[in-house]
């Protein structure tokens, strides 16, 4: 059975991702046919990236970096829930995904995102990142509107619709986890 990580993509004070990442948690741990995680980025504090070797070395010198890859190599997927900073990825989440790479590969990848706009173009360029740390991203994806999902922009009250998107998400995060899992077992090739 998969193990499927929800990192929750934000550490600001008062921010309401916490209300989102429960939300999917919840009812994520309904299902039968994983079983899921919340990863909190404040419980893994992590300073701006300060390996001296490119992470896809795998050479890591740091032992908050070794933490951090050792947290990430026991999941077969992740569903990341963000917000839309200054139309892109929150800072602390973009270097959360820089400190590791073989870690992320071959592991499947769900959206959560929410603002203004639904947190599209963070999620977007999510799936720049996810491709290059050879994630494969499923189609699928919830967006929630701080106007219409959240009562004064603070308090989550997400519309049932979503739960529809949200549960088609979880299937194909699911099903690809599993589908990659050969790829993850496979012995590395050496050049």
């Amino acid at each position: 059975m998969p193990t499927i990580g929800i990192i929750l993509g934000s550490t600001r004070p008062n921010r309401v991702g916490d209300q989102v990442a429960r939300w999917v948690l919840d009812h994520a741990s309904r299902r039968t046919d994983a079983r899921f995680e919340l990863l909190d980025l404040r419980d893994h504090p992590l300073p701006h990236l300060d390996e001296p070797m490119p992470p896809s070395l795998g050479q890591y010198q740091n032992e908050h970096t070794r933490r951090w890859a050792e947290t990430i190599a026991g999941y077969d997927g992740f569903v990341i829930v963000t917000p839309e900073y200054n139309h892109g990825i929150p800072g602390v989440l973009k270097n959360a995904l820089d400190y590791v790479y073989a870690e992320w590969n071959n592991k499947a990848l769900g959206l959560v995102s929410y603002g203004g706009a639904g947190g599209i173009r963070s999620a977007e360029q999510l799936r720049l990142v996810a491709a290059e740390l050879q994630m494969a991203d499923v189609r699928q994806q919830v967006t929630l509107s701080l106007f219409t999902d959240f009562k004064d922009f603070k308090d989550f009250q997400p519309g049932d619709h979503h739960l529809r998107s949200l549960n088609t998400m979880l299937d194909q995060v699911i099903a690809w986890a599993s589908a990659l899992a050969p790829l993850r077992t496979a012995p590395v090739a050496t050049a």
